[in-house]
């Protein structure tokens, strides 16, 4: 019997992000959740050479497998804008809601007795404290995805990212209060995304 879910999954080239913004270059959820998979990654890894003293563990590979899913919901949905989605507390739930329909919906599309091997990295269960940590990486690597997005923007000149660019990286000093790995990152990763290609080598 045939299996429809790779081949929706292939169409998550098709979603754009910020879709309220004027963007220099479009960036779809594909290639966006290939970057917060290796910033996800490298979360870990920082979380388990330098930070791992009474913090709950988290498996690298999990994480990174999370990351790639993280917005696989959104080929059913589409990118609601940050602005919409957190506009009040009864839409953030309703499209919670509406989310967890659209993993279910995924997960149908797998033969049953592979279906689990998914699940956990589309419909995560946050009840799990391993799968919450995790989780709570995947959620700062896309932030600092959205960070670097700013970035690229403010380096094309446009303006448009300007106030978005503040409120991302606000958000992103309040995170890396209660996670270190992240202040790391941003300490000495983030930098060199402000350099041109002659700079970087």
């Amino acid at each position: 019997m045939s299996s429809n879910f790779f081949a929706m999954m292939h169409r998550m080239r098709f979603i754009n992000r910020w879709g309220l913004m004027r963007n220099t270059e479009q960036e779809n959820i594909q290639e966006h959740s290939l970057q917060v998979a290796m910033i996800a990654h490298a979360l870990a890894v920082l979380r388990r050479r330098y930070y791992a003293d009474g913090r709950p563990p988290v498996d690298e590979r999990t994480v990174a497998l999370m990351a790639i899913y993280h917005d696989a919901s959104e080929i059913l949905t589409g990118d609601l804008p940050t602005p919409v989605k957190y506009f009040n507390p009864a839409i953030r739930e309703a499209y919670k809601a509406v989310e967890s329909v659209a993993a279910a919906k995924l997960l149908t599309m797998l033969p049953d007795d592979l279906a689990p091997n998914w699940q956990p990295l589309i419909d995560p269960d946050l009840n799990d404290p391993a799968t919450q940590a995790a989780h709570q990486l995947v959620k700062a690597a896309d932030r600092l995805s959205a960070y670097i997005k700013c970035i690229d923007e403010g380096k094309a000149g446009n303006s448009e990212f300007r106030q978005a660019s503040k409120t991302v990286r606000a958000s992103l000093d309040e995170l890396a209060e209660s996670l270190p790995e992240v202040r790391y990152f941003m300490d000495h990763f983030l930098p060199a995304f402000q350099l041109s290609l002659d700079e970087l080598q």
